[in-house]
């Protein structure tokens, strides 16, 4: 498997702060830790409690537990890595800055730019930890969380990739094969349709978060690409015949009444109840949907355009560290090495569905029988070689690219325009942004 480098540097810019309520920590947290007390701590993530909350919580209380000189308090921020983001912001202009926080693969430039940090290496050499990161990931996984000019921003967390999971008791009522799920997009439209003929409902649903990683892995699988660079400035890519039909295919399933347009908690607990027959998101949620499904939750790969090559980027998060404090820079430190222990990341990653980063894991007793025993696990892992980076948009105006694209998916879903008019609309935006 070979991880590539994130695409684009964002340059430093401003987002603007979001009001949010109870947003960041006490002000007194902001005061240099006392040598010899107690050492808080506040980890911020995106872990809901349908996607690892419940996890999150047991892992901070046993690390308390385990070490009563330092206390770390979670906070979870809605919206994923957009909303973490726009929350931090808010957080470090009332000088409220957390410890660590989970932070998207295609947020690393916007971060290093715009949330000072030092080189988690420096810190964890300063907390006793010198090679961490060299001694716990393998080279090309330790770069996802590095800058193009080598700067360790953080470290890899949690791995995802998109799969299809389906319901193997809705295909044998429509008579499919459940030992035969579709691998083409053709194939995920023949089966839908055939499933709702049976059952009048529709069968297929597409992730519908605040971001375009599944849309990403549509785009790239087709042959087309999200973004370029023209005449040494970059570009918006999508729009393209290959972009233009990877969006409006989705579009069309809505269209015909065999994929559902909603959102994403409704969707995911009427694939749960057995009221639809496949979603397309994360392996992150698989833990998730072992456990609040009555029928045998199973998955398969992305699905293919044709014969053309399957390319799905990177999901999931690395961890950065933001204190400026000697004192709770070494906590943060050692919290996160407790993280990615090997015990740790089972705990997380069979909480989640999340595959691990740490060197070694396939031999780690646990976890070798869980990919032994758990075919979901498998599947996933088997997709790892056909991973790319998560595009992120550089740039101060980077996020607001991100949005536009997210706003054109959203019309061309609700079918009020068609992928070619949107997704044209949006390039000529973001071109605009990107020159700005």
């Amino acid at each position: 498997m070979e991880f590539k480098t994130v695409l684009c540097c964002a340059a430093a810019g401003v987002l603007a702060a979001a009001a949010v309520s109870g947003c960041g920590s006490d002000n007194k947290k902001q005061a240099p830790a006392q040598s010899g007390q107690k050492v808080t701590i506040e980890y911020w993530h995106v872990a809901s409690d349908s996607f690892g909350g419940k996890t999150v919580r047991e892992l901070v209380k046993d690390f308390n537990e385990k070490h009563p000189h330092i206390e770390v308090k979670e906070k979870f921020n809605p919206d994923m890595y957009k909303g973490l983001t726009q929350n931090l912001q808010a957080a470090i202009a009332s000088n409220q800055t957390p410890d660590v926080v989970q932070m998207g693969w295609d947020f690393l430039y916007y971060a290093d730019a715009n949330f000072k940090h030092d080189d988690i290496n420096k810190i964890f050499e300063k907390a006793g930890k010198k090679d961490f990161v060299k001694e716990t990931y393998a080279d090309n996984i330790a770069r996802l969380a590095q800058t193009a000019d080598g700067v360790q921003v953080g470290v890899p967390y949690s791995l995802s990739v998109p799969v299809l999971y389906y319901n193997p008791e809705l295909f044998q009522k429509a008579g499919l094969d459940a030992s035969k799920p579709p691998k083409t997009w053709d194939e995920v439209h023949a089966y839908a349709q055939k499933i709702k003929a049976v059952t009048g409902k529709p069968a297929f649903f597409m992730q519908e978060y605040a971001d375009t990683w599944t849309n990403q892995a549509c785009v790239e699988s087709n042959g087309g690409t999200m973004l370029v660079k023209k005449d040494g400035k970059w570009q918006a890519g999508f729009d393209t015949p290959e972009g233009h039909y990877a969006y409006q295919m989705l579009a069309d399933m809505v269209k015909d009444g065999s994929a559902l347009h909603a959102t994403n908690e409704e969707a995911f607990q009427a694939y749960t109840s057995g009221n639809l027959a496949m979603v397309c998101t994360t392996i992150g949620k698989r833990a998730n949907f072992e456990k609040s499904s009555q029928f045998k939750v199973s998955t398969t790969s992305f699905p293919a355009f044709g014969s053309k090559e399957v390319k799905v980027p990177a999901g999931g998060n690395f961890l950065m560290i933001l204190s400026k404090d000697e004192a709770r820079q070494k906590a943060a430190a050692e919290f996160i090495a407790y993280l990615e222990s090997a015990e740790s990341l089972y705990k997380w990653d069979t909480g989640t569905g999340y595959l691990p980063p740490r060197k070694g894991m396939d031999t780690y007793g646990p976890y070798k029988k869980l990919m032994e025993e758990n075919a979901n696990v498998k599947n996933a892992m088997a997709a790892l070689p056909h991973v790319v980076p998560w595009v992120s948009f550089p740039g101060n105006n980077g996020l607001q690219c991100e949005q536009v694209l997210i706003d054109a998916r959203d019309v061309i879903m609700g079918g009020t325009k068609s992928a070619k008019d949107a997704l044209h609309e949006a390039a000529q935006k973001i071109n605009s942004l990107l020159q700005g």
